[in-house]
């Protein structure tokens, strides 16, 4: 597989994993809430093997081992880290792919700038 085609498979997961946090931290104070995240390894996997284009998003349901009051299991400190986490490896993904393809620009030009 393609350099290219691998970590475009990995930003657009990561790009899905963000929505997934935006939404958690939309609800922190919506009753019953559940949690939900991805696994980005297996979400990788499943994209690399098999082609699929569905991720999985599971649901938390326990709010750091105990049951809140209101049934609520987001934790903000948590997205705040699980966000900043993201955009690094998303931002780290994006200059990878920028630089192949700068690489890819100079061999076309033959070396000439």
């Amino acid at each position: 597989m393609e350099v290219t085609d691998l970590v475009e498979k990995a930003l657009n997961i990561r790009s899905f994993y963000h929505k997934v946090l935006a939404s958690n931290v939309a609800n922190v104070e919506t009753p019953n809430y559940k949690e939900k995240d991805v696994d980005f390894n297996a979400a990788l996997r499943e994209r690399m093997t098999k082609g699929t284009e569905d991720i999985k998003v599971t649901e938390k349901t326990e709010y750091n081992g105990l049951n809140s009051s209101d049934g609520n299991t987001v934790n903000m400190e948590d997205q705040i880290m699980k966000i900043t986490e993201n955009s690094l490896y998303f931002n780290s993904l994006a200059r990878v792919i920028s630089k192949k393809f700068a690489l890819m620009k100079y061999i076309i030009r033959e070396g000439r700038g």
